[in-house]
């Protein structure tokens, strides 16, 4: 708010400054017209509100989301894959009508959320392949944004996915990898792969780093085929190095107790992950990393409290992780997904302690942990009362929705030095 300020008082002082002042006298003196006056006085203040709101919006947070997009399929037949349920004439009849249906429900949604702004870094589960992407960031109003995204297909029976998409407004992409699942008391047993990126932010204002000029820096990045190729970009140099982890945890399909060993698996290599992120890093600087996705477990259940050791900030301790979405409370909302009568917040957003530190570069900004909840994600709930989710299924029911559970984020706010 500050640059902001100083930026409005120095344009007020150029624009409107004594000079000016002078000539609209001397504009009076030699009678100009009253409506030129004015004229000139609009003119000047539209361009000072222009500057100053361009200023402004330079310094809006950044906002890091995840959402379950609830079997996100393209209507066609892998010929590859046994699991066809949703096709034409497939279990589910997944038309190609239903397909668009599904899609412009999901890029309202995400308009929405973003507040008609691009979202910096968006984790997605339940994506099929690179043709709904295309479909929902490249032939929606959602391509003004600048979406890119990576995805890399992994050994889900069902052939649905972990994605990252990003604004290349906001982040360049430097690398990205799966660290697939593993169980040692299990070995037959195969889940979803947690999918990490490395990213860059870009400066604000778009000058590169803060003070010389951008260099050529060798990056990677995914091709449309899932190759990640080396490339070579124009990456600022002191842009905030973020690392992000997008996670969809084995299911409870077969009970919550016969299948929590396999969901603490996945915590304990995400962990493992983010342990050596920041073991390898040099002494003094301490990484940022956020953590996001379905873990299919509550806040308070071991795979996230005791494995993780994720906790909520009131509950911090030594060698914790921030988990943002640890307690409902200032939410808004009471939860992502719903069972029966019981709201549950499976879907979360997890940091190390260097996103929480304001002092420089990108941190959270405090209090803007949301489960993002439009009326038109909802609908009346007749068996169990209140609000239930607009569900895109229900079984083999068709009813046209958005999803089964509720999209969660947080805000970035940059502490420029």
């Amino acid at each position: 708010m500050y640059i902001c300020h100083k930026t409005f008082k120095t344009f007020k002082t150029i624009l409107l400054g004594r000079a000016a002042r002078n000539r609209v006298a001397a504009g009076k003196r030699a009678g100009w017209p009253l409506s030129h006056v004015f004229t000139l006085k609009l003119v000047l203040l539209c361009f000072v509100c222009f500057v100053f709101n361009n200023v402004v919006s330079a310094q809006d947070p950044v906002r890091i989301a995840f959402w379950n997009m609830e079997n996100f399929f393209d209507p066609f037949v892998d010929s590859t894959r046994v699991y066809n349920a949703f096709t034409e004439d497939g279990m589910q009849h997944w038309t190609k009508s239903r397909f668009y249906k599904k899609r412009n429900n999901m890029y309202k949604a995400i308009l929405a959320m973003s507040e008609n702004r691009p979202i910096g870094i968006l984790g997605m589960c339940e994506v099929e392949n690179e043709y709904v992407l295309r479909s929902l960031f490249e032939q929606t109003p959602l391509k003004k944004h600048n979406y890119r995204w990576v995805l890399i297909e992994g050994p889900d029976k069902r052939g649905i996915d972990p994605a990252i998409v990003y604004s290349i407004d906001h982040f360049q992409l430097v690398e990205s990898k799966v660290f697939p699942y593993y169980n040692p008391e299990d070995t037959s047993y195969h889940s979803r792969d947690i999918l990490y990126a490395k990213f860059v932010s870009v400066h604000p204002l778009g000058s590169g780093d803060r003070g010389s000029s951008p260099a050529m820096t060798p990056v990677e990045e995914t091709s449309p085929n899932g190759v990640i190729a080396g490339l070579t970009r124009n990456l600022p140099q002191m842009g905030d190095t973020l690392h992000v982890f997008v996670n969809h945890w084995p299911s409870r399909y077969s009970g919550e107790l016969e299948t929590v060993g396999s969901r603490s698996c996945s915590a304990t290599i995400l962990r493992s992950k983010v342990d050596s992120i920041v073991a390898s890093a040099p002494e003094g600087y301490h990484p940022k990393v956020i953590m996001m996705g379905d873990l299919n477990d509550c806040p308070t259940d071991p795979s996230v409290y005791d494995v993780l050791r994720a906790r909520h900030p009131s509950e911090m301790e030594e060698g914790c992780l921030y988990n943002l979405f640890g307690k409902n409370d200032d939410l808004g909302f009471e939860g992502t997904l719903k069972h029966q009568a019981d709201w549950q917040i499976f879907d979360q957003i997890i940091v190390t302690p260097a996103v929480m530190d304001d002092r420089e570069g990108l941190h959270y900004q405090e209090g803007s942990a949301r489960i993002f909840h439009a009326d038109f994600m909802l609908e009346d709930d007749e068996t169990y009362h209140g609000k239930k989710l607009f569900r895109t299924y229900i079984g083999p029911r068709y009813f046209g929705g958005f999803s089964d559970h509720l999209p969660v984020y947080i805000d970035l706010v940059d502490g420029m030095p």
